[in-house]
């Protein structure tokens, strides 16, 4: 389990994970969007820091776009796809997650898996 879906607030703050690759520790986040859970690996497509300026803060603050907070690329929080800035049309790593009994979690056919 990731987290409880009651942790995630509608285009509020996210939830930090990690998930590994099989061969790498990777950083992820899950936010709330239009009511669905989404997940993507925390790294900007530009230069592949770390979106977040405050650990959970992804979104803009209109809770419409996620925005890296070192370049301000920014991307659609459905998709993950470059909306605009450096990232130049190459969007985030998706994260398959599932919600279901008041807990989001991976899905089945994820190629992740969660780290403890």
């Amino acid at each position: 389990m990731i987290c409880r879906s009651g942790e995630l607030v509608e285009s509020g703050t996210g939830i930090r994970f990690e998930v590994s690759d099989g061969r790498h520790r990777l950083p992820a986040f899950v936010i709330r969007v239009q009511g669905r859970a989404r997940a993507f690996l925390n790294r900007c497509s530009h230069l592949s820091l770390e979106l977040d300026w405050t650990p959970g803060y992804f979104l803009d603050a209109e809770g419409k776009r996620i925005v890296c907070a070192t370049h301000g690329a920014t991307y659609d929080p459905q998709t993950g796809n470059c909306l605009g800035g450096p990232c130049k049309g190459t969007g985030l790593v998706s994260v398959s997650v599932v919600e279901l009994d008041g807990a989001v979690g991976l899905a089945d056919n994820s190629v992740f898996e969660l780290v403890d």
